[in-house]
């Protein structure tokens, strides 16, 4: 058994989150969902920010909506961007199935062009997820410190790219736009921030 077994094993079943994982095999979307260790960290992340405003790039299925909707204080709302508008039918379908649907608003189109009308909006967010293309990560990291109150809290799924990332041989452009967003993530005067390994990895920072 490994950790991340050992992890799920006590976390145990969750009837929310299975759903989604169904309904993205029934859709044939793709199964890369966040993983359940990663998924609970987020609910323990929003909810320890006291996070009223929560913003998503990349929706899937809506397991990390889920994750991220419980954490939210009353009366708070994710905001979630995707590109693909049957994905946002699916996830919009499985918060609603969650009893989250009210907490959530979907945008769909380019992320970047999305994230251009929050700022020009004067929208600002307690909380960031980003698990959406990879090339864009440095991108994206940009926009939500931009779009970031004080102490807001970045998380980036992904990092470690199935081992790509630490691979030398591995210079992709997908590779090296997370090389680079794990290292701002880290080292970035504006943040605060570390990754864990678990999983695929996950960078989290606080933006000071």
């Amino acid at each position: 058994m490994s950790t991340e077994q050992y992890v799920e094993r006590l976390l145990g079943e969750d009837a929310d989150l299975e759903r989604v994982h169904k309904r993205i095999r029934e859709q044939d979307m793709p199964e890369i969902s966040i993983a359940p260790g990663y998924g609970k960290l987020l609910t323990m992340l929003v909810h320890l920010a006291g996070a009223k405003q929560v913003l998503e790039i990349g929706a899937l299925g809506g397991y990390s909506g889920i994750c991220l909707a419980r954490g939210l204080k009353d009366g708070g709302m994710l905001t979630s961007l995707e590109l693909k508008p049957e994905f946002a039918d699916v996830a919009r379908s499985n918060l609603e199935a969650a009893g989250l649907g009210e907490r959530v608003e979907y945008r769909i189109g380019d992320a970047r062009a999305s994230l251009d009308i929050l700022l020009q909006e004067g929208r600002t967010f307690d909380f960031f997820f980003i698990d959406a293309d990879k090339e864009n990560y440095p991108v994206y990291l940009d926009y939500a410190i931009k779009l970031a109150n004080p102490g807001a809290v970045i998380t980036g799924d992904n990092a470690l790219l199935h081992g790509r990332t630490i691979d030398p041989e591995r210079t992709g452009p997908s590779v090296i736009a997370m090389r680079e967003f794990n290292e701002r993530m880290l080292s970035d005067e504006r943040l605060i921030g570390t990754l864990l390994p678990a999983y695929d990895g996950l960078a989290v920072a606080i933006v000071k």
